[in-house]
């Protein structure tokens, strides 16, 4: 038997969480000088959306948002919970080229294992990416577990998956991009006056590269329709993540446009998590979903 981890980065709602039994370890933000748990297990999907309306708000309004890692003793105390009790442990974990986090994971790991108290192992799978491409990997191992698959067989598998879940976002405003760097701050006032919006992805390595820009947000919610749409591999057997920044009506829509083209498994459709949320901003929208590889191909 293994236990399945994520950091709250991997954006599984609620009661997903629960359903799929799946271990989350929060982030914990402060939002003008205040903590804020960016999961909480407890809530129904329609008050983490409200939830998420009212973060995304502050964020609109200025808060002084501050993220920061979860430290190695958290991961060491979840993971040495697991062990104990006799289990394995998997870990998705939010890109090491996009945060520290996975290194904080690590650190803990191999002080568990270095210290010769236990005969299970601990493996952990850096998704290369971020928010519903960590948590979708997550339900998938815990699909694989319920019927009764080994956890090495299990994270075999699933290592081989993040060089084919793609996520591809565009946001509402420029600035929060200026400000994490992937973006200059003239380009982004000039940007945010043009109405250009960028439509960006996680590359293979992990790192968030621009893919290309468009004029106008509907312009740019119909480029993630067609990237989804075109790049999908059986889409019939797959669940794809829809992650928005309190931009709901959005979300609806790109949902509704992609099952007019492709028949697909199902939907998760969530606030974007505080996390990463708070570096791209309110009224972002992202998009993941498995293809061949993560070099993405346009109109066909």
């Amino acid at each position: 038997m293994f236990e399945i981890f994520v950091d709250s980065a991997a954006n599984i709602p609620a009661e997903l969480v629960k359903a799929f039994k799946i271990k989350v370890l929060s982030f914990v933000n402060l939002v003008n000088g205040k903590e804020m748990t960016c999961f909480d297990p407890d809530l129904t999907p329609e008050e983490e959306r409200q939830k998420g309306k009212d973060y995304y708000d502050m964020v609109r309004a200025g808060a002084d948002i501050k993220t920061g890692l979860i430290s190695s003793g958290v991961f060491e105390d979840a993971f040495r919970e697991a062990l104990e009790a006799d289990k394995d442990v998997l870990y998705f974990s939010l890109s090491k080229n996009i945060s520290g986090n996975y290194n904080s994971a690590r650190i803990a790991a191999e002080d568990l294992m270095e210290s010769g108290n236990y005969t299970r192992k601990i493996r952990m799978i850096d998704s290369l990416n971020a928010s519903l491409a960590q948590g979708i990997l997550a339900i998938y191992a815990s699909e694989m577990r319920e019927k009764g698959m080994a956890f090495d067989e299990v994270a075999d598998i699933l290592e081989t998956c993040p060089a084919k879940m793609n996520g591809v976002f565009t946001v509402g405003d420029l600035k929060y991009l200026a400000r994490t760097g992937r973006l200059s701050g003239t380009a982004a006032v000039i940007g945010n006056v043009l109405s250009i919006k960028p439509i960006l992805r996680g590359n293979k390595d992990g790192y968030i590269v621009q893919y290309k820009k468009c004029r106008g947000r509907k312009s740019a919610l119909n480029e993630l329709i067609s990237l989804v749409c075109n790049n999908i591999v059986e889409p019939e057997k797959q669940i794809i993540g829809i992650a928005h920044a309190d931009a709901y009506e959005d979300s609806l829509y790109v949902m509704e446009e992609i099952q007019k083209h492709i028949k697909v498994r199902g939907f998760i459709n969530t606030s974007y998590d505080f996390c990463t949320g708070s570096h791209v901003g309110p009224d972002t929208i992202a998009m993941f979903f498995m293809g061949n590889d993560r070099e993405l191909q346009g109109m066909k």
